[in-house]
């Protein structure tokens, strides 16, 4: 029996026995996936990966993928991401209404899927950002990272790295967004957050921070949300609200 979002009861709940070769921590790893309500969701649906859930709570939440955009998906493997903006902007064959484009990249070699453009490359390779705008075909509407460097072990670092990866792909995002564009970008609590947050009020209306249901509930994980591109030439505006959105205002 499942519970309301489709996942194992627990009381049904997998254990998983160490096996030689297997560490601890990858033992918790594979029984965490194996009861993951949205890892099975994500089989039965036919996506990707359960990232995907995320990006559809968010953009239910806040209309970012529409029929027509050009968006880019950094750190994109295994696709989960791509998927859904693919589906959302109608860039797959086929597609009724505006033609959309979808481009993303990762280290990791990400198998073809109909309406994306993959490159398998570092994103802080120099020639990353040219290779990405060629592909595109002119602005972007949205600039997405779910980027995250592996994992040290040490909180601090790990904090820090992930920062500089948001802050990497925050510059990328306005050098190619079109005006009134969007960028959302996976950050982790730990303090630096927010200067992140204070640098994107600059160039954009709202900049929010979002959890959503589909990350997990121990984890420090959040996205940065910013709406609303200036451009270049745009620059803050007196009486100009910001919004700031936690984790505790919205839940699906």
């Amino acid at each position: 029996m499942s519970d309301r979002r489709g996942g194992p009861r627990g009381d049904l709940k997998q254990r998983v026995r160490t096996a030689r070769g297997r560490t601890v921590s990858s033992k918790r790893w594979l029984e965490r996936q194996l009861n993951d309500p949205y890892v099975a969701r994500a089989k039965r649906e036919g996506y990707r990966s359960r990232a995907a859930y995320k990006l559809l709570e968010i953009d239910e939440r806040f209309h970012l993928l529409r029929p027509g955009q050009r968006v880019v998906d950094l750190g994109a493997a295994p696709g989960g991401w791509s998927q859904v903006a693919a589906a959302k902007v109608g860039s797959h064959p086929g597609a009724a209404g505006p033609r959309g484009r979808v481009v993303g990249i990762d280290l990791l070699e990400i198998e073809p899927m109909p309406g994306v453009d993959f490159i398998t490359l570092d994103f802080l390779d120099p020639s990353a950002p040219a290779r990405l705008v060629d592909l595109l075909g002119g602005p972007a509407d949205l600039v997405m990272s779910d980027m995250a460097a592996n994992a040290t072990g040490h909180r601090k670092t790990d904090h820090l790295r992930i920062m500089g990866l948001a802050e990497t792909a925050a510059a990328f995002a306005r050098e190619v967004l079109a005006p009134e564009g969007a960028y959302l970008a996976k950050v982790l609590q730990g303090g630096t957050e927010g200067a992140l947050l204070a640098d994107l009020k600059r160039d954009f209306a709202v900049v929010r921070h979002v959890k959503p249901a589909a990350s997990r509930a121990d984890s420090s994980e959040l996205y940065v949300l910013a709406t609303g591109y200036r451009g270049e030439a745009g620059g803050p505006q007196d009486g100009e609200p910001d919004e700031d959105e936690t984790a505790s205002d919205w839940r699906p």
